[in-house]
């Protein structure tokens, strides 16, 4: 079970690491498994998150996820995507951001590689808030069979029936981000979060569509996951979609992982300003939160540990809001990754005592059931007695 989930993430620290020592010595090695262990270290609440909806996929987009989602995730999100962040905020052509990539000594303006995605910051950080604040407040006003913190969870239930909501609460906060954290930047952060706010909507208003489209659909009602179910855990099932549906829900945890790895990937330059270094780095974290991922949907862990999720949204919250706080504050990933972690130890430690509580009600009821079938007990019989005395 250990290789079929993660041989793909142990194959690839193997070349990563043998790469790393081969261009860069020991030195270069010491540096790429630093960024892979902070990766690693503060991506757990992304695995989670990202298990909630990769189970609703079939398993060939699992497969997809695990394969093709790697190389996007690689390549596209940790090498490509800071070339073109650079290259949109400085107005710098593609020739001169590479070159500038490639030789951390060089600059532009007076700026670096490192420098210029910097002050890419604010972009990056009112994108990937807004997209993840609007993962948050889903969760929250979505009105759902399992509540965590009922004193919190339950009233916001009970007035988030209107969809609009999150969307109003989200603008207010970016507007409010703009006016006390943007600064000179108030027009990017403005900009830079509605587009995140739309490409949510977006992404994940057309999933939604295709899958109830599947789902109207003949034999499309419930997943090939299901099969064998029983129980709470057959009730917390989601549908397995496949089709455009699916489509829709890949780019949905792309950009979802998007979000997740922009601070880490703008954080890395503190270790290394190698643009190479980096992406293996941040790139063997990624195998290992991917294949985490899977391994947490094929072992059914969120139905068997039910506050998981509620602990990772949680965190998805927190973390938006910091994203926005450090447009104008510099906040330690240290704190941020705390943070993510005491939600997700919280809620794996209320899980494990919800898990007692249920096993110890169903001994109950099954001792119960079995003090019911058993006969009564027969009366003595007289003349038996009478013989025996």
């Amino acid at each position: 079970m250990i290789l079929r989930n993660f041989g793909w993430a142990f194959g690839g620290t193997v070349l990563a690491l043998a790469a790393a020592t081969l261009f860069w010595g020991w030195a270069g090695l010491g540096v790429v498994l630093i960024l892979a262990i902070l990766e690693i270290s503060l991506s757990f609440d992304n695995a989670v998150v990202n298990a909630g909806v990769l189970r609703r996929m079939s398993p060939l987009w699992q497969r997809i996820f695990l394969t093709v989602g790697v190389l996007v995730a690689v390549v596209g999100m940790r090498l490509v995507f800071p070339l073109l962040v650079v290259g949109l905020t400085a107005q710098i052509g593609p020739q001169t951001v590479i070159q500038l990539a490639l030789d951390p000594r060089r600059t532009y303006d007076g700026m670096d590689y490192a420098q210029h995605l910097s002050a890419a910051h604010p972009a990056i950080a009112a994108f990937g808030g807004m997209f993840l604040l609007m993962i948050f407040l889903g969760f929250l006003f979505e009105e759902n069979e399992i509540s965590w913190l009922d004193w919190l969870e339950k009233p916001l239930q009970r007035i988030g029936r209107e969809p609009q909501l999150p969307v109003l609460i989200s603008l207010v906060l970016l507007l409010v981000t703009a006016r006390l954290f943007a600064g000179a930047h108030a027009e990017t952060v403005l900009l830079s979060g509605i587009a995140g706010l739309a490409t949510f909507l977006a992404v994940s208003g057309l999933s939604e569509w295709f899958e109830a489209s599947q789902e109207s659909e003949p034999d499309g009602g419930e997943g090939e996951g299901d099969a064998g179910r029983s129980g709470p855990a057959r009730a917390r099932a989601h549908a397995q979609v496949a089709g455009k549906a699916a489509v829709f829900l890949f780019i949905y945890l792309e950009v979802l992982d998007a979000s997740f790895s922009f601070d880490g990937v703008v954080g890395a330059f503190a270790v290394s300003r190698n643009l190479f270094q980096i992406a293996l780095g941040l790139g063997i974290g990624a195998l290992y939160i991917r294949s985490l991922t899977v391994y947490l949907v094929r072992r059914g862990t969120l139905d068997d540990y039910v506050y998981l999720e509620h602990g990772a949204h949680y965190a998805i919250g927190a973390l938006a809001v910091i994203l926005l706080i450090s447009i104008r504050y510099d906040v330690p990933e240290l704190v941020t990754g705390l943070i993510g972690v005491l939600f997700i130890a919280s809620a794996l430690y209320s899980s494990i005592r919800q898990r007692r509580a249920d096993r110890a009600a169903e001994a109950e009821a099954q001792a119960g059931e079995a003090g019911e079938a058993l006969p009564p007990p027969q009366p003595a019989d007289d003349t038996e007695s009478a013989r025996s005395s």
